[in-house]
């Protein structure tokens, strides 16, 4: 009877008596509950993944891994960083063609190696230098000096109107 009645109790029925009266009957078989309709959520789209992060390069003091430490040509620095007009060009590429007086004040006309005149004035910049003065011969110019070996990191150049020089030869 012990067992009809954990049995009943199992069975969730609930009635004794009928579990103890038939203890040979077979406990009615239970029904499978209907399986809850699963439903599936519409098709999810993909989450939109973040763009990728662009990767800035921070020199933060370091040298540039891409330029050969036994130092490369000098010749490639300074065409990156060439501007426009007279700021362009250095010195040893530029000549003297005509000073003038404007103002009060004297300029001078140099040609590039386009083959174009430009107007400059003192404190104007070329690629490896500053102009100190114009006078009536030429340019005096204060050109930094390029070389590691030397103690000497700038110097002044005169840089005189083209027939002055082709008369000392």
């Amino acid at each position: 009877m012990m067992h009809a009645l954990l049995i009943a109790l199992a069975l969730g029925t609930g009635d004794m008596q009928s579990a103890a009266a038939a203890p040979s009957q077979t406990p009615p078989a239970a029904t499978p509950a209907p399986a809850p309709q699963t439903q599936t959520p519409p098709a999810a789209t993909p989450a939109p993944q973040p763009p990728p992060e662009t990767y800035m390069y921070q020199a933060s003091g370091r040298r540039d891994p891409f330029l050969s430490p036994f130092g490369g040509s000098s010749e490639s620095r300074q065409m990156s960083r060439r501007g426009d007009g007279a700021a362009g060009m250095s010195l040893a590429e530029i000549s003297v063609r005509g000073i003038l007086q404007s103002r009060g004040t004297l300029v001078a006309m140099v040609q590039g190696p386009d083959n174009k005149t430009y107007i400059v004035h003192q404190g104007d910049k070329l690629l490896d230098g500053t102009i100190k003065s114009v006078i009536a011969q030429g340019l005096i110019v204060i050109q930094e000096v390029n070389d590691p070996l030397s103690l000497v990191k700038q110097r002044e150049v005169r840089k005189l109107l083209r027939t002055l020089e082709d008369s000392k030869e």
